[in-house]
């Protein structure tokens, strides 16, 4: 179903590209509406990696969520380095693609328990008591719960790539 990559030699490992998975902050989450003649809808989001799973939150309505509702086959894509080298007129990149099925999570203790992951992931490392922290992100997500749609890509396929001259870098 997925076409193989041509340039093998540019392929990540599948442990290669869950790690820039784990380390990213932001992807864009691409969708395609089939009422608006299929014109794919791609939009920045922050996200955490978690189990073969992104996860993302966002207002209970919009045109994701509705979108979604409609089509919930998704692509998802990490950049994880974009240096421009122009006197080579090249970029050396790495980026992954995830290809899945995404589904709005409606039990209210998944809900919480995915959000939870999310704020930790972008508390890490403020230098800042945990207990603090953990109270902290339990009172905006209490605040923030009924107002709060929680997304889930379960990857069906993932592929991660790099520039020819990082290959030969290594």
């Amino acid at each position: 179903m997925f076409p193989e990559m041509k340039r093998k030699r540019q392929l990540l490992s599948e442990n290669e590209s869950v790690e820039i998975l784990k380390r990213g902050t932001s992807g864009v989450l691409a969708l395609s509406d089939p009422d608006n003649q299929n014109y794919p809808y791609a939009v920045p989001l922050s996200y955490v990696y978690s189990d073969g799973r992104i996860i993302f939150h966002c207002a209970l309505r919009g045109y994701k969520t509705d979108i979604i509702n409609k089509n919930p086959k998704a692509s998802f894509c990490v950049v994880d380095a974009d240096d421009v080298h122009g006197e080579q007129l090249t970029t050396y990149f790495r980026s992954v693609i995830v290809f899945g099925t995404v589904r709005i999570v409606t039990d209210e203790s998944e809900k919480i328990k995915l959000l939870e992951i999310l704020g930790e992931k972008y508390q890490k490392d403020i230098g800042k008591d945990p207990e603090e922290l953990r109270q902290k992100r339990e009172e905006e997500i209490r605040k923030a719960l009924g107002r709060t749609a929680v997304l889930v890509l379960d990857a069906e396929h993932m592929t991660g790539k790099q520039a020819k001259e990082l290959v030969s870098a290594e």
